[in-house]
């Protein structure tokens, strides 16, 4: 891993407003902390973690993630993530596909939990485990049911997780997130700060992440950092522009996004500043996203002109195939 790519996470891991993801399409926990919540943090070219009394993410920089930052669109503004790829040949995890019985979770970032049980819940996923860190009572109940799809009709192994709360301990090849906050109800909503989210009929699919969602060819995102949006705050809601935000992620975007990408943003950028009226951008779907982007960020900044609305009418007009709603169990402005 580059020195810049560690000094990226030892950067982000210390500031609060940065949100961080593990998981696969359909299963993800976030991790995230309030500014004046008491945490412990570490950071070193070996380990970078973060821990709360809600939960924790450790993340193993000399796993050589390839860092790749990029954008998306949102219904009505743009999204922007940090993704932490393996290359495919390198990523898988266990690939269980039933409830499985682990054993004591000795890599626990809490010496207190370091004697309990873990259960991988079978999911299947390529480059990620998802587990549940239980009570010996709840151990003996779920041992009854090892071998068995959790989603089976009749099944009461996910029932019996719903009502216990463990711990949710999700993990990858680049570290993992626990998650020590109540799991909602059906119909309840996630607590703000550290939650999980499993969707059975996404996790069906067997993506890796959402098509909406730009990775290098060849790699495999195995964990996300979220930045601070600069129209956006922690919790997504719309705030005044923030052009600080703004500017850092344009330069982690120069310094490990698409050139191609930041070239098309930059030609639209420079035509409406310039007057010109719309014209034909080449380019393949997220080509085309980017000059949305472009736009709207112009928008948010303040930039008000004929050629900008022009631009806003030829060119942003709703695309469903192109927005990325499929990414929201990801928090992303």
């Amino acid at each position: 891993m580059s020195a810049a790519a560690s000094d990226l996470l030892q950067r982000e891991i210390s500031n609060p407003e940065t949100q961080w993801s593990l998981g696969t399409f359909g299963a993800i926990a976030e991790f995230s902390r309030d500014p004046d919540e008491p945490v412990r943090l570490a950071r070193s070219d070996e380990i970078v973690s973060a821990l709360t009394s809600r939960g924790a993410i450790v993340l193993k920089p000399d796993a050589a993630p390839r860092v790749f930052a990029s954008e998306g669109l949102t219904k009505t503004g743009w999204s922007q993530r940090v993704s932490l790829c393996v290359p495919k040949q390198d990523c898988a995890m266990s690939r269980r596909t039933a409830l499985a019985e682990i054993g004591p979770d000795r890599e626990a970032p809490r010496e207190e939990d370091r004697d309990s049980v873990l259960f991988d819940l079978g999911f299947g996923a390529l480059h990620a485990d998802f587990c549940v860190r239980v009570s010996d009572a709840l151990a003996s109940r779920l041992r009854e049911h090892a071998g068995r799809d959790v989603f089976e009709p009749g099944n009461p192994a996910m029932g019996m997780i719903l009502v216990a709360n463990p711990h949710r301990v999700f993990i990858s090849r680049l570290g993992r997130i626990e998650v020590y906050q109540p799991i909602p109800p059906p119909s309840g909503k996630s607590p703000e700060g550290p939650h999980t989210h499993v969707l059975p009929r996404l996790l069906r699919n067997r993506r890796t992440h959402p098509a909406t969602e730009p990775v290098p060819d060849g790699m495999v995102p195995c964990a996300h950092l979220y930045p601070p949006h600069p129209a956006r705050d922690a919790l997504g809601e719309a705030r005044a522009f923030d052009a600080a935000h703004h500017d850092a992620f344009q330069a982690m975007i120069a310094a490990c996004g698409d050139p191609e990408v930041l070239a098309t943003k930059q030609r639209v950028i420079n035509a409406v500043l310039a007057g010109e009226p719309p014209m034909a951008m080449a380019g393949d779907r997220y080509g085309r996203i980017s000059v949305r982007i472009a736009l709207r960020q112009m928008k948010w900044q303040g930039h008000a002109s004929a050629a900008l609305t022009a631009w806003l009418a030829s060119f942003d007009q709703a695309a469903p195939e192109e927005t990325d709603d499929e990414a929201a169990l990801h928090h992303e402005g």
